[in-house]
């Protein structure tokens, strides 16, 4: 089961569960899950600070293992690192131009052709990464049109 459809499901067991009408089984299915939380929050912690430094360094790339460090505040890099982590996974050259902490917004450069991955695909890699981001603006870089002569033309044999 992947990390999304896993996140996906948890949300729809919190709404289900907010939408009891029985206040008692829903403050105590509210105490399960955070319990739960912290019981996974202290194992963890004690994980992350047993790794080395190499070890948890390629355990970031992992959008799981990522996930549950940011969902944890146990994820060593800023949300910046944590969006070029997300971006450089991707099959094409994507970029952070900005990112506004206050609306969720980030800012996208597209360098490449293109074609590689959908804004689904980038938006649901930065969930798990960095899921301060909220909604995504993507730009494409202007490409430069060059113009030069053919070989054989007369400006190329005047040279």
């Amino acid at each position: 089961m992947t990390a999304e459809r896993t996140g996906l499901r948890i949300q729809e067991a919190l709404d289900r569960l907010d939408a009891l009408a029985d206040r008692g089984a829903r403050e105590a299915g509210e105490q399960l899950a955070r319990d739960l939380m912290e019981f996974y929050h202290e194992g963890l912690a004690r994980i992350v600070a047993a790794l080395p430094p190499p070890a948890l360094t390629a355990l970031l790339d992992d959008p799981a293992v990522a996930g549950l460090l940011v969902l944890h505040d146990l994820h060593p890099e800023d949300t910046a690192a944590r969006i070029g982590r997300a971006l450089a996974a991707l099959p094409e050259p994507v970029g952070l131009a900005g990112f506004d902490p206050a609306t969720g917004t980030a800012r996208l450069l597209r360098t490449g052709g293109g074609c590689g991955c959908s804004e689904q695909d980038i938006e649901a890699l930065l969930a798990c990464h960095a899921p301060e981001v909220t909604a995504t603006v993507v730009e494409r870089e202007p490409r430069l049109l060059q113009i030069a002569t053919r070989p054989g033309t007369p400006a190329e044999a005047a040279r």
